[in-house]
């Protein structure tokens, strides 16, 4: 009897202890199939409460395997405080945000951020300095609400940046499309010790030219601490003509624009130069046969402008542009770039390529020279 009774009472244990088992392995199903709902309820109570923003997710998948959430169909828009009114900012076909695994390996616990197709979008009156830059920290800030780990790397696959003005006749629309960016170790778990441990690469399409970008930097410096060189090659001015028209009153019928530019930032002071070139550009075609005599006047001025300044062996219309001072206080050095302007029309034709004379130790010759123009 007593045998019998130590059987049932074991059977009764195993009995419990299987029960018990199955009630979280149930418990932790129905959690796992409710976890995107609850998961996506807040995100858009918290998208639709922001300030200054409107924004909503479409669904939410979770993959507890790798670590990782997605956020599908996400967009984001500015909201008028007057009016009401919303603009778009930004949208994405597909957020993924997970565990970076690599980082994981050397004992850090730190997050990989992927777009997929993401839009960022900057239109007119919105798109000052001081917006853009408040916009920025303001979309980190949610980055960091919804990725609660810190991101390390980030990448942008087949992105676009636009530009839109629908105030103007035409309405001018400008994007750099088919975007690739990827930014790595922003948290420095590799590469310690060093001055710019991190480092950012962008390609992209620039009607019919490329953007290519390369940056090293320490994105986690109290102040902007970089070393970036960028260039756009091969771009298509007549492509540009709805922007032409909109603030220059003229259009172009042939034309190519390239973009040359280094810029370096350290202690709160930074140098560089832009350098602006364009290739065979010509104002006048027979597509404005149809145009009004002061219209064809106008075109016709800026086409001698043009030739007078032109290299003559290069085709080309070139300029430097120097740029440095302390954040805050941006110097253009004017009277450079109109040296720079003669001298590629006269002397010697400006390189199409960048110059390689700015790296990390320039901003330390900064010294904030006469005779400069500061903008507001």
């Amino acid at each position: 009897m007593n045998r019998d009774n130590q059987r049932s009472t074991k059977n009764f244990k195993w009995k419990r202890a299987y029960s018990i088992v199955a009630g979280i392995a149930l418990l932790l199903i129905v959690f796992r199939l409710l976890l995107p709902t609850m998961v996506l309820r807040y995100a858009n109570n918290t998208l639709a409460n922001l300030d200054g923003y409107y924004g909503q997710v479409a669904d939410i998948d979770i993959a507890l395997y790798r670590g990782a959430y997605q956020l599908n169909q996400f967009y984001l828009n500015k909201v008028d405080s007057a009016s009401g009114d919303q603009a778009q900012f930004f949208r994405v076909n597909r957020a993924d945000l997970s565990i970076e695994w690599r980082s994981l390996f050397r004992g850090a616990l730190v997050g990989e951020l992927v777009f997929e197709s993401p839009e960022l979008i900057f239109t007119k009156d919105k798109a000052e300095l001081d917006a853009v830059a408040r916009d920025t920290n303001d979309f980190r800030q949610l980055l960091r609400d919804f990725m609660p780990l810190r991101v390390n790397r980030f990448e942008v696959r087949n992105g676009s940046i636009r530009y839109i003005d629908s105030n103007t006749s035409p309405i001018v629309d400008i994007a750099l499309e088919k975007a690739h960016i990827v930014a790595e170790n922003l948290k420095n778990t590799a590469r310690k010790g060093e001055k710019l441990p991190s480092n950012l690469q962008a390609e992209a399409q620039a009607y019919g030219g490329t953007l290519t970008l390369y940056m090293e930097l320490d994105a986690l410096a109290r102040r902007p601490t970089f070393d970036l060189t960028a260039e756009i090659e091969g771009a298509n001015l007549p492509e540009l003509n709805d922007f032409f028209i909109a603030y220059g009153k003229f259009d172009v019928s042939q034309g190519t624009f390239g973009l040359y530019s280094e810029f370096a930032a350290d202690g709160g002071r930074y140098k560089g130069y832009v350098k602006p070139i364009i290739k065979g550009l010509e104002v006048m075609g027979t597509e404005d046969r149809k145009d009004g005599f002061f219209q064809r006047a106008k075109e016709a001025v800026v086409e001698a402008v043009t030739q007078l300044l032109e290299n003559p062996k290069a085709e080309q219309v070139a300029t430097r542009v120097p740029i440095e001072g302390s954040f805050g206080e941006t110097n253009v050095l004017v009277w450079e770039a109109v040296w720079q302007l003669i001298k590629n029309a006269f002397i010697e034709a400006l390189m199409p390529s960048v110059d390689h004379q700015i790296n990390i130790d320039s901003p330390k010759e900064v010294t904030g020279r006469q005779g400069i123009f500061k903008p507001d």
